[in-house]
């Protein structure tokens, strides 16, 4: 197992109907190619897509992880959905650090994502929200070329992608193709 190379370039190739993938088989596909503990990286990147499973021990954990990208992706999650919850928590006149996870860290990025939240446009705002989190899969993953790093930054972006294609399908499919591009550009 762990044959990163030909996992990556055996990734399918998506084309205009790409909104009509079904991005859990595809995940699937790639888990049935990835070692154990390939895919308990897997998993845990996945509960960070899983709502009820975010809570304080979920991110602790994750934050302990040896992989890189999956704990530097999940810090960069935690600190824009903290972001989120001092936002809401000043529009609703309620506590700032109410129903946030404190880190004790500085967070960058704040401004850029207290900007995006001030948007009316919800599904604007959202979009901007999930490109900050493409962008991070990006950056994590800049020098890597074939290894588990990149699986798991096209997984958390095939599920971005997968959101949007079930909320909106054109944008959907055109994060579909911008993924299908990047992976044939890493070939």
């Amino acid at each position: 197992m762990n044959n990163y190379e030909y996992i990556i370039a055996s990734l399918p190739v998506l084309g205009k109907d790409a909104g009509s993938v079904d991005a859990d088989a595809l995940v699937q596909s790639v888990r049935n190619q990835c070692s154990d503990s390939d895919n308990a990286l897997i998993d845990k990147l996945l509960d960070g897509f899983d709502a009820e499973k975010l809570d304080a021990a979920f991110y602790e954990e994750a934050l302990k992880s040896r992989n890189h990208f999956l704990r530097e992706y999940l810090l960069f999650d935690l600190q824009v959905r903290n972001t989120k919850a001092e936002y809401l928590n000043s529009v609703l006149g309620r506590p700032l650090d109410q129903d946030v996870i404190p880190l004790g860290e500085e967070f960058d990025d704040k401004p850029r994502v207290m900007e995006i939240l001030q948007d009316t446009d919800i599904l604007k705002r959202e979009r901007a929200l999930d490109e900050l989190m493409w962008e991070k899969a990006d950056s994590l993953t800049e020098l890597d070329l074939f290894d588990i790093d990149i699986i798991l930054a096209f997984i958390a972006k095939i599920k971005i992608a997968d959101r949007w294609s079930k909320l909106d399908e054109e944008t959907g499919r055109e994060l579909f193709r911008r993924l299908v591009n990047e992976i044939r550009n890493t070939r």
